[in-house]
């Protein structure tokens, strides 16, 4: 656990080891050598997601079949500038991007780092795909960053409903069957129509990429990669993205008429966004920056982090459910409708800085 923790404060073997009584540099580095691995911290991190999934009092913040993502950056230094990216977005520092998975539950359930020039889209489906938890997510929501046409054609194949918050959605075309003229009321907004000669010549390519997306054949990040190098040489891109202005187009139709939908997806992206401010306050060694010369290193940062950052949810879910029995043991009446307007992503109590000290637990 101390490994592990190292990783998830951005602390470092050789300073924990110093932050630990009767510990070792050494006995640290065997153990991370030997048990720190993406697919034990993938396990670990489903284990804890399945318990806030299955606690009674998460269920007052949603049913578990909606989820959101975002990206959050961290500037690199030290040795770690050579494998930081520059983004003309975050400023002229190098830095890698957490790009995290969160449930309507507050479980970050999927991480991944990524360099700063990708976009954030390539990668939403990885997290809704290969993750290793019980959730059924059948509704997700990301900001602009996280959608384009290619993601929208994907998600109904796969299963998924797709509604991101789309900045100037004004701005945004839509595309038609038809002619223009057919859509008196819609004129002003119209880009053109959609190309559905390049949908049908394509069709049983797009059902063949979808299929060994799902199976796990190929990840969805590399190949919406190498379909976005190229799109205009490339049948199979140019048919996605017809079939995702489709989607768009419906999509957009659906956000100007139900403030539903709206509210689902800003309470789902804020939760995203608190979430992140979690994570700001639990990497804050070495001022945040990623320091280590090696992606392996970087990788295990981000998923320690997330992996501390979902037991301090967990831990806060199952302690605000004693408060309130509690409370209410005592004849204190409490409104049930308020309970959904609590959150887990408070660290004002949990002590961060200090000797890290584990209980023997032979006695």
């Amino acid at each position: 656990m101390t490994a592990v923790l190292a990783d998830g404060i951005n602390l470092g073997l050789t300073k924990m080891a110093s932050s630990c009584p009767g510990t070792s540099y050494a006995k640290f580095s065997w153990l991370q050598a030997w048990h720190v691995r993406d697919d034990t911290y993938s396990k670990a991190l489903a284990e804890l997601t399945n318990a806030q999934h299955q606690h009674h009092f998460s269920q007052w913040w949603g049913d578990g079949t909606t989820s959101s993502s975002d990206g959050q950056r961290f500037n690199a230094g030290g040795w770690g500038e050579s494998k930081g990216h520059f983004n003309a977005k975050y400023g002229s520092e190098p830095g890698s991007i957490f790009y995290t998975h969160i449930s309507d539950h507050y479980a970050p359930f999927h991480t991944r780092i990524i360099n700063s020039p990708a976009r954030d889209a390539t990668y939403v489906l990885d997290g809704l795909l290969n993750h290793e938890s019980e959730l059924n997510i059948e509704e997700h929501y990301t900001d602009t960053a996280g959608f384009t046409d290619h993601v929208f054609a994907l998600m109904p194949i796969l299963g998924f409903k797709f509604a991101p918050r789309i900045r100037d959605l004004s701005d945004k075309r839509l595309y038609i069957a038809g002619n223009k003229s057919d859509y008196p009321t819609l004129g002003g907004l119209i880009g053109g129509d959609v190309n559905f000669d390049y949908i049908a010549l394509h069709w049983d390519d797009i059902l063949r990429l979808s299929a060994s997306i799902r199976k796990g054949v190929v990840t969805a990040s590399l190949m919406l990669r190498k379909l976005g190098s190229y799109p205009r040489q490339n049948g199979l891109a140019l048919a996605l993205r017809e079939l995702g202005r489709i989607e768009r187009t419906l999509f957009t139709l659906e956000w100007m008429q139900d403030i539903n939908l709206r509210r689902r997806v800003q309470a789902g992206l804020n939760k995203g966004e608190a979430k992140n401010a979690l994570s700001r306050a639990v990497f804050f060694n070495r001022l945040g920056e990623l320091r280590d010369r090696s992606f392996e290193n970087q990788r295990y940062r981000a998923s320690g982090l997330n992996l501390v950052v979902a037991a301090i949810i967990l831990w806060n879910t199952e302690y605000i459910s004693q408060a309130v029995e509690t409370l209410r043991n005592r004849g204190e009446i409490i409104d049930d409708t308020l309970l959904s307007h609590l959150s887990p992503l408070g660290w004002e109590h949990i002590n961060l800085t200090g000797d890290y000290i584990w209980p023997d637990l032979k006695n």
